[in-house]
Order: structure tokens, then C-alpha cells, then sequence
């Protein structure tokens, strides 16, 4: 079993406490006044595509790139200034195999080790319990390049945790597994929550978000919403209008031309139509702009899912940092 964790001596409510923080590349304004607050034991997502500045925030409270401004505190220290101690507090698994490919999986667990400075009886402790909570064990004297995505992907978590961190930061580490390695994967993360570690993760999965206990959404480096995500469902600035339609793409270029209309987003055969807050009836107004045009359809007003609110907070002309409660 684990050992109890013991905090660290400067930390206090917060894991991580981000004030105004930017960070230019350039004439490129990657990450833009970042301001938030992450609670411990808990796993707080970055949901945003490409290019929306989750690694570069990630590796910011890493330590591992300065801020152009702003500051950030992690675990009750300051970043970058106090990254050589802050580095045995916390783990890092990025989207690429960072391990070896010409080494064992035993091998490459006893190298981190050695790199986090283990002593050997907890360093074989640690391997022993890692092995067998990651379900490594039958593999552990199997080549990492012979492995299978899902079965590097629960290495790669074992070598993060190896040191018992306090927090883990986690940059799209599901990008390139299958939808089981992905669920058992996350089974992992919640036992870790479960066992007091606070977890943060990149991931551009609208299912995966929807796990997070909170959540920020980032676009062009901007934080444009952040809460949890029921919350945040549940107070999205726009009206959800579901359309059914044998001809579903009669219907959407027909509901493209309503002003009111902010965005369409297409899940099989139904639309989810994103309609403006004060639009009286909108469901209504829909189903009877499709009747005009001779267009069948069902519509009826539904509940948000986190794509709306994803797609709400990165239209254009978007309110800025929509907060949503615990």
C-alpha cells in the first residue's frame, strides 16, 4: 500500500493558484491572463482544440517554461522560481512515449527511480506496488517498443507516479489509445484522486471533460469558461434546440440563414441549434421556419451537453470566462 501523503510544508487550499498569467512566443500570444484556482484531490480538466494554449499553461506550472507575466503558485510554490523543489512533488506525462523503447518495462521503471533519487527499499517497493496497480507485471521484462499504445500508456503512468506525487499533470495522455485503455485509464486516475492526488489534464474529449470534477475551456489562449462542468451545462448563455429530420441537411441550411441562430452542430440525424438567450419560443420560431419551408421535422428545447457549451464559449464575440459553481 501507498504511504500517507504528507503536504507540502508551503502548501495551503489550493493545488494551484494562477494569477494574470501570459506567455508570448514572439508576435504569438500563446496563453493570455490566465487567472484560476485549482482545488486539491481533484482532476481538473483543459478542454480546447489545438493551439488553444493547454500544454503551454501545463508546462508553465510544470516549471518547465517561464511566463512572460503573471505569476503562478503550485503546491504552495513559486513557479519557476522554486521548480527544483517543487520537481519531486510532481508528475509529468506527456502525449508522446516519453520512456525507452530499448529498455524493458522493469528497466525503465528502475531508471526513474534512480532519476527521483528513490532509495533502493522504496524503490523496489514502488516498482512492486506500481507493477501490479498498473497490471504491468506479466509484462515487465517485455520491451516498451514491443508494447501496445494502451499498454505504454499504463507505463507511462506508473513511471509518473512512481514517486508518490503530490499532483499529476497530464498533457492528452488518451490521444493515441483505444476508447477501453482510455476508460481504464481514468478508472486509474480517480483511485489516485481517491488516494489524495490532484490531477491535472489536457484532453480535447468532450466525454473525457465531463469526468473532470472542474474545468476550464480554453480558445486562442483565452480562459473562456471554467466550472464544473453540470454547472456549467446547466447555465450555457444560449437556448438548446434539438431537430430530428429524414433530411437533416435540408434543415440546416435552411436554420443557417435565422439570424438568431448561432451555430448548428450535427450529432447523427439530429441537430443541436444554439439560439440566442432572449429569443422568445425558440423552439418554435425553428419548428415553424422548417414548416414554411416544407421541411419535416421533430424540434423540441433540450438540454445542453458540454459540446454547446464548448462551441458557446468559442463563438465569436463570446463573453469571456464564463464561471460556473461547484
Amino acid at each position: 500500500m501507498a504511504e500517507p501523503r504528507i503536504p507540502s510544508p508551503k502548501s495551503n487550499g489550493y493545488a494551484i493558484e494562477a494569477r494574470e498569467l501570459t506567455r508570448r512566443f514572439g508576435s504569438v500570444l500563446a496563453v493570455d491572463h490566465v487567472t484560476l484556482d485549482i482545488e486539491r484531490a481533484r482532476i481538473y480538466g483543459f478542454l480546447g482544440p489545438n493551439g488553444s494554449g493547454k500544454s503551454t499553461t501545463i508546462r508553465m506550472f510544470c516549471g518547465l517554461l517561464r511566463p512572460t507575466s503573471g505569476t503562478v503558485k503550485v503546491l504552495g510554490y513559486d513557479v519557476p522560481r522554486d521548480s527544483e523543489l517543487l520537481r519531486t512533488k510532481i508528475g509529468y506525462m506527456t502525449q508522446k512515449f516519453s520512456l525507452w523503447d530499448d529498455l524493458t518495462v522493469l528497466e525503465n521503471l528502475r531508471f526513474i527511480a534512480q532519476v527521483y533519487t528513490l532509495d533502493r527499499a522504496r524503490a523496489q517497493r514502488r516498482i512492486a506496488e506500481v507493477l501490479e496497480e498498473f497490471k504491468l507485471g506479466p509484462l515487465q521484462k517485455r520491451l516498451s517498443a514491443a508494447m501496445s499504445g494502451g499498454q505504454r500508456q499504463r507505463l507511462a503512468l506508473a513511471a509518473a507516479t512512481l514517486h508518490e506525487p503530490e499532483m499529476l499533470m497530464l498533457d492528452e495522455p488518451t490521444s493515441a489509445v483505444d476508447p477501453q485503455s482510455r476508460r481504464d485509464f481514468w478508472e486509474s486516475l480517480f483511485a489516485l484522486v481517491a488516494r489524495g492526488t490532484t490531477i491535472l489534464v489536457s484532453t480535447h474529449y468532450m466525454d473525457e471533460a465531463e469526468r473532470c470534477h472542474r474545468l476550464a475551456i480554453l480558445s486562442q489562449g483565452r480562459l473562456v469558461a471554467e466550472g464544473a462542468p453540470e454547472r456549467l451545462m446547466a447555465d450555457l448563455p444560449l437556448q438548446v434546440i434539438e431537430v430530428q429530420a429524414p433530411d437533416i441537411d435540408a434543415a440546416r441550411r435552411r436554420l443557417h440563414l435565422l439570424p438568431e441562430v448561432r451555430s448548428l452542430a450535427q450529432l447523427g440525424l439530429r441537430l443541436h441549434v444554439l439560439v440566442d438567450k432572449d429569443v422568445a419560443d425558440a423552439a418554435g420560431r425553428v419548428r415553424s421556419t422548417l414548416e414554411q419551408a416544407g421541411i419535416p421535422a421533430d424540434v423540441e428545447a433540450t438540454r445542453a451537453n458540454l459540446e454547446d457549451v464548448f462551441v458557446a464559449a468559442t463563438l465569436p464575440g463570446a463573453q469571456p470566462a464564463q464561471k460556473g459553481a461547484a
